[in-house]
């Protein structure tokens, strides 16, 4: 009897499960979309409640994973990945029409860096698909944030998501080689699927607010208030559109005063339709056929199998989804891919379509704020339309510059 279990036991062959993993161009990449997968799943299995409540917006979800055996190229040995208010960001997106399986296709493929147009430093990311940023936060932005989420998600409920302020849809912590980084994923101002010829970045400040030469040779500048200006530019989007977007706008600029939040901006970008077809037809016709060669390498597919990984009881992330295709453009906006979007009236001399939100709105006008409103109204004298002033008063002159940038 106990040869024939012997016998018995020899002839199993456990199979280990293939695992793919997230694989990226840095370790904090593949860890970010690593943590996405990990904590969207999570997710499922959790009751959401009806209504949120107090201890909801402290909350946080944290993972500790310890490889014993892993690739250098995939993933670290030791990370870690901390999800913020899992509950509250995932009432959110309910709120803006975003669905938990998109938002994890999207942000578990490979970012790309884009450039920032904010002074701040901080590092900017879009998904593939172009719906969404990924920011990288400093501490204090991110204690300003968990003071303002309350209010925020209270605000988003009561304008039912009728804003223009950034979409704020997760946020996040992530640790490698003991080197925590903070990061906030929001929803992309502008369309996946149109080109941007033209870019602004306005707060209603004249002060030290042009584009810098540097910023000229980029391929997509990101001009200011005095170029807007001098470019003789206005918004032709009617009387209609007009005041249904300065109510909106006064209302998000009243809530951020409330909170004593200044110094944002509202992000203007311009597609130039005309030039849009034109540009199409021109890649229709130098597009020529190329034979489809199959790739039986995945790791060129960024993707790593491999049969040993031990993630300490930890599940692994599924196969790495594929991109999203956007629907060609037709002449009308998408309410779910273009929510920013308005169309220039139909009088108008060029015919094309404005994308504007505000971005930047963490800035709380503390200590420093009021040190520098001191040191350049002595520098450029009292009447300067400095972008450093109080918050009533910077809603006001923001509110009063974009309503003549509007026709």
């Amino acid at each position: 009897m106990d040869k024939l279990k012997k016998e018995r036991i020899r002839k199993v062959n456990p199979v280990s499960q293939k695992v793919k993993l997230f694989r990226a161009s840095e370790p904090l990449l593949s860890v970010f979309m690593w943590g996405i997968n990990h904590t969207i799943n999570g997710l499922n299995h959790v009751n959401l409640p009806v209504m949120l409540m107090p201890d909801d917006f402290k909350a946080f979800s944290k993972i500790r994973v310890d490889n014993h055996s892993y690739n250098k190229e995939s993933m670290p040995s030791h990370f870690k990945v901390k999800e913020y208010c899992p509950v509250v960001f995932r009432n959110l997106r309910e709120r803006f029409g975003i669905d938990d399986q998109d938002y994890m296709n999207s942000l578990t493929k490979q970012a790309v860096d884009v450039d920032s147009p904010g002074r701040s430093g901080a590092r900017m990311l879009m998904s593939q698909d172009k719906k969404f940023f990924v920011k990288t936060l400093v501490s204090e932005e991110v204690e300003q944030m968990h003071h303002l989420l309350k209010q925020y998600h209270q605000y988003i409920v009561e304008t039912h998501a009728q804003t223009l302020l950034p979409q704020y849809l997760g946020m996040y912590r992530i640790t490698v080689n003991d080197v925590e980084t903070y990061l906030i994923v929001m929803r992309n101002v502008f369309s996946p699927r149109l080109v941007i010829h033209k870019k602004y970045d306005l707060k209603g400040s004249t002060v030290d607010r042009h584009a810098s030469d540097k910023e000229k040779a980029k391929d997509l500048p990101t001009f200011k208030d005095n170029d807007f200006i001098s470019d003789g530019l206005s918004l032709k989007i009617g009387m209609g559109a007009k005041d249904k977007l300065m109510a909106t706008l006064t209302k998000d600029a009243e809530f951020l005063a409330s909170l004593h939040l200044m110094d944002y901006s509202l992000i203007v970008g311009i597609n130039d339709c005309e030039r849009a077809d034109r540009e199409a037809t021109e890649a229709l016709v130098q597009e020529e056929p190329e034979e489809e060669e199959e790739d039986e390498n995945d790791t060129e597919n960024g993707i790593l199998e491999d049969d040993e990984y031990d993630y300490g009881g930890v599940p692994t992330p599924p196969d790495s989804p594929q991109p999203l295709v956007t629907p060609p453009f037709a002449g009308e906006l998408d309410s779910n891919l273009e929510r920013f979007g308005i169309k220039s009236r139909e009088d108008a001399p060029k015919k094309e379509i404005y994308f504007l939100a505000m971005i930047d709105i963490l800035t709380k006008y503390g200590v420093k704020k009021r040190t520098a409103q001191a040191a350049k109204t002595m520098k450029h004298g009292a009447g300067a339309e400095i972008s450093t002033v109080k918050p009533e008063q910077y809603a006001k002159r923001f509110l009063d510059f974009i309503s003549k940038c509007l026709d």
